[in-house]
């Protein structure tokens, strides 16, 4: 992905112009959990190697900043959106708790 095509996905859900269904679910759900999974996975195995605790903790908590960034944007989104958009702002609370904990 191009510089510009970063920088057009993160503007995109900024100002909420990506559809909450997709933000939520599909950006979210899917593909931030995926990225936390992975992380988590792979600071487990660098504690397993014997890696600096430092290490270890920066690489699981590296999604953590993504992971603020998807939330706010549901937020941001859900304000312009019917009464679904509400139980998307919960469970984005929820899922952003979940994430930074486990």
């Amino acid at each position: 992905m191009s510089q510009d095509g970063v920088r057009s996905f993160f503007r995109s859900r900024w100002l909420g112009q990506v559809p909450i269904d997709r933000l939520f679910w599909r950006d979210m759900l899917m593909v931030g959990t995926g990225i936390s999974i992975s992380s988590s996975a792979a600071a487990l195995i660098l504690l397993g190697l014997k890696m600096p605790l430092g290490l270890v903790l920066a690489v699981h908590f590296a999604p953590v900043p993504y992971n603020i960034f998807l939330t706010i944007a549901v937020w941001r989104t859900a304000e312009t959106s019917g009464t679904k958009a509400l139980l998307m702002m919960l469970g984005s609370a929820l899922w952003l708790i979940a994430t930074v904990v486990v």
